[in-house]
């Protein structure tokens, strides 16, 4: 051939691919009187690829040195961490430059369970009826007082306010005052890497690293009667920027799918967190709206289909129009001071929200989820029973791989192509495990978290490892030289390794966790 063009993915990592066959062939001396060329595609379309290799440029100095530097980065403290852990601790034990502040993560959300005091509280609640639809009422004000979670702590309190309660309503409630407003509700924004996986763990119950490898499918390519082609754009990704091209069909397709009404006057913009959200340009969409998951179901598996039908719903409600919802808060007296509220809502208008609606973690129903009778000043309601209701704080809850990834994102600890791996290295390396979905370090975890906290501090500060991070994005758009980075963070992480090599014993690197130091 003429020509070589080198296509690996479009992030630093295949920067540096391609550096290291275009270094190998050249050592080889199969490049002379060639031309080499980088293309970059974000889709594995016919037109992507086609525009890329009409549009090639050279290999990115940049963006190699940026991975460079983070395989580096990675080496320096795995290949010295990890040993020191086998002589101190036990052998087959690693530390990780992401990996161990993920860990502390995990260790100290379990450190507050384990701290944490319940503490009692009771609730008074009302089962009310009108016209034969039954909601719910919560006691809001009693003797003239707001009430604030623990000013019922007891059951003799509980039970003397059901009483009076009892006693002033006489099977009724009046209705004091009805307070009805619109809210107006705006869909989220196409996926990055992280919003992906998440959504995909808690809609779909997959894994993190199962999301990445079935959109991994997707962007490659799947045939569809004709040939392969790419369903979705490049999943690794933090900008939430589509492409005007994806946003003119789009714009189309909502139109004629779902009406002009659903359709905002303007595009909708959404800004991306990420301050170095730069390696991919685009947000996870569909190469092609108009490919709806029905189109396409015949040619995917059940997982690919789920995961495409998600990705693609979330891509076209981004862009439709905001849901309006009318909230209601309802006021009813019980006798002189005693106010009980309830709240409730209807759609008033879907907007988007016919076609999609954000998960979350920990999530119970809201109040105002619920839906309320047509209810008038000075009307009363049946009471059909007034209950005490006894409660516990509960503890934050353990992470599960949503919230985990979540937040990594939001310290900035590793980046979109890192999440799934760190969690798969967690449980590989048997420093958590997995229950009910929820992570719970293991004891070996905790040793090994304790030793890093106590004598690598500032090597498992998520501030530190974030500003890691940072530094790692401005040697990629050339703003730092990676060689400086490099001698700053090992000259000092060096001596210390060398100085916990010979100041700790194993018998304190083991023992501090059974002594409770």
């Amino acid at each position: 051939s003429e020509a070589l063009y080198l296509a690996t993915d479009p992030d630093r990592e295949g920067e540096a691919i391609s550096w290291h066959l275009h270094e190998l062939l050249k050592d080889r001396g199969l490049l002379e009187g060639k031309d080499v060329y980088r293309v970059v595609f974000h889709e594995i379309t016919k037109n992507a690829v086609k525009n890329a290799v009409a549009n090639p440029r050279k290999l990115s100095d940049d963006l190699i040195n940026a991975q460079l530097a983070r395989r580096a980065l990675d080496y320096l403290v795995g290949f010295n961490l990890s040993p020191l852990l086998w002589k101190k601790i036990k052998r087959g034990l690693s530390a990780g430059r992401v990996q161990s502040p993920a860990l502390r993560l995990l260790c100290e959300r379990e450190a507050e369970i384990e701290k944490f005091i319940p503490q009692e509280y009771w609730t008074i609640e009302g089962d009310c009826e009108q016209d034969k639809q039954e909601f719910l009422s919560k006691l809001s004000i009693y003797k003239d007082n707001k009430l604030k979670q623990f000013d019922i702590n007891n059951e003799k309190d509980a039970t003397e306010a059901k009483q009076l309660l009892e006693k002033n309503a006489n099977g009724k409630l009046v209705v004091k005052t009805v307070d009805k407003k619109e809210r107006v509700r705006n869909p989220a924004a196409p996926f990055i890497t992280s919003t992906m996986q998440q959504e995909a763990v808690r809609k779909l119950r997959f894994s993190a690293q199962k999301a990445m490898r079935v959109a991994q499918q997707l962007y490659e390519g799947i045939d569809l009667g004709e040939g392969a082609v790419g369903l979705i754009t490049y999943m690794r990704t933090d900008s939430v920027v589509l492409a005007q091209e994806a946003l003119d069909e789009l714009r189309t397709f909502i139109s004629d799918r779902y009406g002009k009404n659903n359709l905002p006057n303007e595009v909708r913009v959404f800004k991306t967190k990420s301050k170095n959200a730069q390696e991919a340009h685009e947000a996870i969409r569909p190469t092609s709206f108009m490919r709806t998951p029905d189109d396409v179901k015949s040619f995917l598996s059940t997982d690919q289909l789920k995961l495409y039908t998600l990705i693609w719903k979330r891509a076209v409600a981004s862009q439709m129009i905001h849901a309006t919802l009318n909230l209601v808060a309802v006021e009813f007296e019980c006798g002189e001071g005693n106010i009980f509220r309830a709240t409730g809502s209807s759609i008033k208008t879907p907007g988007f929200m016919q076609l999609y609606l954000e998960g979350s973690d920990d999530k119970k129903e809201e109040a105002d989820e619920r839906m309320l009778p047509a209810l008038e000043v000075g009307e009363s309601v049946k009471l059909n029973k007034i209950r005490a209701e006894q409660h516990f704080t509960e503890p934050p809850p353990r992470f599960t791989e949503a919230s985990l990834v979540k937040t990594l994102e939001e310290y900035g600890i590793g980046r979109p192509s890192t999440y799934a791996s760190i969690i798969s290295t967690l449980q590989y390396r048997e420093y958590a495990e997995v229950e009910s979905r929820r992570f719970t370090p293991t004891e070996m975890g905790r040793i090994v978290n304790d030793f890093l906290t106590k004598h690598f501090t500032q090597y498992v500060d998520y501030d530190f490892t974030a500003r890691l991070e940072d530094d790692l994005d401005e040697i990629s758009r050339g703003e730092k030289d990676w060689v400086p980075v490099l001698h700053k963070f090992w000259k000092p992480f060096n001596t210390l390794v060398i100085d916990k090599e010979e100041s700790v014993t194993r018998e304190e690197a083991v023992q501090a966790r059974e002594l409770g130091i």
